[in-house]
C-alpha cells in the first residue's frame, strides 16, 4: 500500500535504483519514437493508399516485420470489429488472441489525467494551484520549484520538468525486472535541471505523469491504481483493463507475446514478463484494443468528466508535428478531414495507437515490437488512419 509519508523523505536504496535505471535501453528513442504515445508523422512517400484494416495489418507484419497486429475498429453506433495478423508468440504458428491483452504505455496518461480532472470537478483540485499545494515541498531541484508549476501545466507537459527515461543508457534488459518506488523515479529526475521556465514551452516528460500520480494519492489518500479502478475502469466495465499489482510482471489474460531488441544485429527477446514500475502512472497499465476504444469513446462522450473539465481536456497547444496536446489527451486531423482525439503508447514489446472522432469512431491498433524504422512506424499511423477514415 502506498505510504504517503514516503513523499516526503528519500528512498535509502535511491544509488541503487538509478544504478540500475542508468542501464534502461534507449527504447525511449527507437526510430524516432518517444515513449511518448505518439509517432511522427508519415511522408507521403511512406504511405500507401489504404486497402482494409485486415490488409494493412497483414502487411505490418509480412513488410514491417512486426510479430504480431491485432485491432479493435468501433462504429458510431457502438459496434466492434476485430482484426488480428501475424502470430502469438515467435516459433510457434499460433495466431495472436482476438482482442488480446497488450500492455498500453502512455494510454496511461489519459486515465491518469481523467482522474485528476475528476477531482477539478469534486472541487479537491485546482488546476492552476502551484503543485505545491498538494505536494509541499516535494518538487525541488535545479531551476526547479513547485511553488512556481501549477497541476495544469503538469498535465499539459508544460511545467519543464525533466524527463528520467529519455537520456538514460541503453540497457533495458537489466531493468526488466526490477521494482521501482515512484519516489525513485521522481528523485531521479529531479538530479536534471529544469527544461524550461514553467508554461513558457511544451516538452514530453513522463515526469509529470509521475507527480500526477503522487497527486491523486496525496488528495485521495488511496493509492492511484485503485482510483482508477474505482473511478473509470470499474464504471465502463472494462475487463480487459488493470493497472498491475506491486511486483506483477505477467499479463493476466490472453495476450500475444511483445519483443524488443537493443541492437539491430541481435535477434527479437521476448520481453512480456516485466516490471512495469519504472513507468508507474506515466505508462504501467494493460488493455484490450476495444477495452480502450471503450474508455476513449466514453471519455469524449462526456461519461466520465463534467463539461467543464472536458472542454479543459480538450483545450490543447501545439505539441509533435501535427498535433495538439490537451491534459492527457492529444488531437490530430485525419487525412479524411474529420479530427480524432487520443494518446497511444510505446513500451518495449508493445506499441499501441488509436483515436476517437466526434462522432464516437474509435481505432486502437496494438502490434508487438516497437518500429523498426521510420517507414514502419509511418505504416501503423496510417492504418489508424484509414480505420478511422473507411
Amino acid at each position: 500500500m502506498f505510504d504517503r509519508n514516503r513523499l516526503h523523505r528519500r528512498p535509502t536504496s535511491f544509488a541503487t535504483r538509478r544504478r540500475a535505471l542508468a542501464a534502461v535501453t534507449s527504447f525511449a528513442l527507437v526510430g524516432g519514437l518517444a515513449f511518448s504515445g505518439v509517432a511522427p508523422a508519415a511522408s507521403a512517400e511512406t504511405v500507401r493508399p489504404r486497402d482494409g484494416v485486415q490488409a494493412d495489418l497483414n502487411r505490418l507484419v509480412t513488410e514491417e516485420n512486426f510479430p504480431a497486429a491485432l485491432a479493435a475498429v468501433r462504429t458510431s453506433d457502438g459496434r466492434t470489429r476485430n482484426y488480428t495478423a501475424g502470430v502469438a508468440e515467435l516459433g510457434t504458428k499460433r495466431k495472436p488472441p482476438v482482442d488480446g491483452q497488450v500492455r498500453i504505455g502512455s494510454n496511461t496518461k489519459t486515465f491518469v489525467a481523467t482522474v485528476v480532472l475528476q477531482l477539478v470537478g469534486e472541487g479537491k483540485v485546482d488546476l492552476d494551484e502551484p503543485i505545491e499545494t498538494y505536494l509541499p515541498d516535494l518538487i525541488r531541484g535545479d531551476g526547479i520549484d513547485g511553488r512556481q508549476i501549477t497541476v495544469r501545466q503538469v498535465l499539459q507537459q508544460t511545467s519543464g520538468l525533466p524527463g528520467y527515461v529519455d537520456d538514460i543508457a541503453p540497457d533495458f534488459f537489466r531493468l526488466q525486472h526490477t521494482y521501482f518506488e515512484p519516489r525513485d523515479l521522481l528523485d531521479l529526475a529531479l538530479t536534471d535541471k529544469a527544461s524550461f521556465a514553467p508554461g513558457t514551452k511544451w516538452e514530453y516528460s513522463n515526469t509529470n505523469y509521475v507527480v500526477a500520480g503522487l497527486l491523486i494519492q496525496k488528495v485521495t489518500g488511496r493509492p492511484a491504481a485503485e482510483e482508477i479502478t474505482n473511478r473509470i475502469i470499474v464504471p465502463l466495465k472494462l475487463r480487459d483493463t488493470y493497472f498491475p499489482n506491486v511486483g506483477e510482471q505477467g499479463i493476466r489474460s490472453r495476450h500475444p507475446h511483445g519483443y524488443y531488441i537493443d541492437d539491430p544485429d541481435k535477434p527479437l527477446q521476448d520481453v512480456t514478463k516485466m516490471d512495469p514500475s519504472w513507468a508507474w502512472t506515466a505508462g504501467a497499465m494493460i488493455s484490450s484494443p476495444s477495452d480502450t476504444n471503450r474508455f476513449f469513446a466514453a471519455l469524449l462522450a462526456g461519461d466520465l468528466l463534467r463539461p467543464a473539465e472536458l472542454d479543459q481536456m480538450r483545450t490543447t497547444v501545439p505539441a509533435f508535428p501535427g498535433r495538439g496536446y490537451g491534459l492527457g489527451l492529444m488531437s490530430w486531423d485525419l487525412s479524411c478531414g474529420d479530427r480524432a482525439w487520443g494518446h497511444g503508447g510505446d513500451i518495449p514489446g508493445f506499441t499501441t495507437r488509436g483515436g476517437v472522432t466526434e462522432d464516437g469512431r474509435a481505432v486502437t491498433l496494438a502490434v508487438t515490437a516497437p518500429p523498426a524504422t521510420e517507414s514502419a512506424a509511418g505504416q501503423v499511423e496510417a492504418a489508424v488512419d484509414g480505420a478511422l477514415c473507411k
